[in-house]
């Protein structure tokens, strides 16, 4: 497999991170649920890291689950971080908006 070097973690870690400040933030103003994006960020990892279909979650539970955790088990360092930092900018949207709400700004 291909080397990743530093510079490309910590841009792909960086671009995570305001992606899904980004998401996380238009979800929270337009939804009104702060913490939504925080907490359906780990499906999207999913997602983002399994070959499983979504169905096969219900229909082959136990073998599904097994192959999610193979690959969660060898997933690599740079790979951890970029997806780690897409969760901390999901947390830090809903950080935001409770701060912003606290201080009287209301989103649509």
């Amino acid at each position: 497999m291909g080397e990743i070097s530093l510079v490309q973690v910590f841009l792909s870690a960086l671009l995570f991170l305001v992606i899904f400040f980004g998401i996380g933030f238009l979800v929270n103003m337009l939804l009104r649920m702060t913490w939504f994006t925080a907490v359906i960020y780990p499906i999207i990892v999913v997602f983002i890291i399994d070959e499983v279909g979504f169905f096969d979650y219900f229909t082959n539970t136990s073998e599904s689950f097994a192959l999610l955790g193979d690959k969660v088990s060898n997933l690599h360092t740079a790979d951890i971080i970029i997806l780690a930092s897409g969760m901390v900018g999901a947390v830090l949207a809903g950080v935001v908006m409770k701060i912003l709400r606290k201080q009287g700004y209301q989103m649509f």
